[in-house]
Formats: structure tokens, C-alpha cells, sequence
């Protein structure tokens, strides 16, 4: 897609368009990004590294984030 250097502002605004959920490991996004006005979702992993092997413990929460979360709404799972 051509995302990779785009900056976390630029970043979530390109994803609005498309996307309704944006799952990221970065934990200080919220801080560091004004997300009262957006409509995409932000799900954030908290995971010791961002591995698949580190990452998998996570995947129920996931699913059941998924499941309920809102537009413009932050969850965060994991560890």
C-alpha cells in the first residue's frame, strides 16, 4: 500500500478512508495523536515485542474487541 513512511497523523487519516478499525502495538499513539475527531477506531496491542509469538496471547481480546468496539473508541489488550 505505501504506507510505510508515513508519518502516525497522515497515517490514520489515509486509513479513515478505507478502514473502520486501526490495530497498531504503538501504546503512546493516543498521546501523541488527537483522535477526538476521528472516525476510525484504534485498537492497541500491548504486547512485550511486536513478534507473532509475543502477539498470539492477544488474539481472543482481539476478536472480542472487534466485536463491540465504536467508531472513534480506543482498546487497548493484552499485557
Amino acid at each position: 500500500m505505501g504506507w510505510a513512511a508515513l508519518k502516525n497523523g497522515e497515517l490514520l487519516t489515509l486509513a479513515e478512508k478505507g478502514f473502520d478499525v486501526f490495530i497498531t502495538v504503538d501504546c503512546a499513539l493516543p498521546s501523541q495523536q488527537n483522535l477526538s475527531n476521528r472516525k476510525i477506531s484504534l485498537l492497541i496491542i500491548k504486547a512485550k515485542t511486536n513478534q507473532l509469538i509475543d502477539l498470539l496471547p492477544s488474539a481472543p481480546g482481539v476478536l472480542a474487541a472487534l466485536q463491540k468496539i465504536k467508531p472513534g473508541q480506543i482498546i487497548m489488550v493484552g499485557q
